[in-house]
């Protein structure tokens, strides 16, 4: 559904754009206030997949192997790179994104299933590589939690990127796997202002509440990151270094960033956002994103898309260094193994070990 650009309370985007692969989408009614219409309600549903370990052949992420429990994302980050796959499912990269929500409710035991497998070699497995593995709903389902449950069991590696608090509920078997240096998690920080953050990313936690986790996790024995992701050029820059230094504080031993990405809906629905939220800086944003992607507001190029090109790029990769440097922590990610990788018997299995 095309609507009129309009805020709604607890979702970040302000619209619901077309979906690419339709040819017909429906249009708002133009005697209508979109200001007058309640904000959209969460629907969760469920995804019967077969196969929950997802393969990544991009040189410039980190891992080959990810897990998503869920398919859409509550947290409602306006920025989300992850937004056009909804439309896969014929549904919008907008509103439908974060409030259709589709839930593998078989996850963990897809999960026990493929780490059993002949073919299975041990190593890295990301929670999750799209969507957050922690977004509200998974309080209530701990389809995350279970599935950590079986990595712990398997003794496989496992890193968790999220930007929510509530993974500070499993730090008891995030800890247990860390013991075997198996177990790393990122907490994603875009900013340090609560204020900005309700209207980016509105049902993520609060950037205080994701430094806390890193707190937390670093005491039980957990190796923490901070991940300044994405940077948002004119809006989010400048926190960088005091962001990293927080972190750090925190407990963070790593740190990573990426520059925003908008491909696909995702330009014209930031475009919106920013016309809603920051009209007078837009042009602004904009012209600085083209300034790093080759004057396009999105270069899908593995060798540009995560961090840019330009001068402007380079600014902030030096910049990023500089604050790694003061902060005393590493520009890089910390190494995990897979040694003590082992499949369970039926007998480990019933008994618990």
């Amino acid at each position: 559904m095309a609507d009129a650009p309009t805020a709604h309370r607890g979702r970040g985007a302000v619209l619901n754009p077309p979906n690419r692969f339709d040819t017909l989408h429906y249009e708002a009614d133009p005697e209508i206030d979109p200001n007058e219409l309640p904000s959209p309600q969460t629907q969760f549903l469920r995804d019967e997949t077969r196969e929950i370990i997802a393969t990544n052949d991009s040189p410039d992420v980190g891992f080959t192997y990810s897990v998503n429990p869920y398919r859409g994302c509550e947290h409602g980050c306006v920025y989300c790179f992850a937004r056009p796959t909804h439309e896969y499912l014929g549904l919008s990269s907008g509103l439908d994104f974060e409030t259709k929500i589709f839930v593998k409710e078989g996850a963990p035991e897809l999960l026990r299933q493929a780490l059993s497998r002949k073919r299975w070699v041990p190593q890295i497995v990301a929670i999750s590589g799209v969507t957050d593995p922690y977004q509200p709903i998974e309080r209530r389902l701990e389809l995350t939690r279970r599935c950590i449950e079986v990595m712990a069991e398997f003794k496989n590696p496992v890193v968790i990127i999220t930007k929510n608090h509530l993974v500070t509920r499993d730090s008891d078997l995030l800890a247990t796997l860390a013991a075997h240096g198996s177990a790393a998690v990122f907490l994603s920080v875009t900013t340090l202002d609560g204020g900005l953050a309700n209207i980016m990313e509105p049902r993520a936690s609060t950037p205080q509440r994701r430094l806390e986790a890193i707190a937390t996790l670093s005491a039980a024995g957990v190796p923490c990151g901070v991940l300044v992701a994405p940077v948002i050029p004119a809006i989010t820059d400048h926190e960088m270094p005091a962001i990293i230094a927080a972190a750090a504080a925190a407990g963070a031993r790593s740190a990573g960033y990426t520059i925003v990405r908008l491909p696909y809906a995702i330009a014209p629905m930031f475009e919106a956002w920013l016309d809603v939220h920051f009209p007078d800086r837009k042009e602004k944003v904009l012209n600085r994103i083209r300034s790093l992607r080759n004057g396009e507001l999105n270069d899908p190029r593995w060798s540009s898309r995560m961090r840019g090109e330009g001068i402007f790029a380079d600014q902030v990769k030096s910049l990023f260094t500089t604050a790694c440097r003061k902060a005393g922590i590493d520009g890089g990610h910390p190494e995990l193994s897979a040694d003590h990788f082992r499949k369970p018997t039926a007998q480990f299995s019933l008994f618990g070990n």
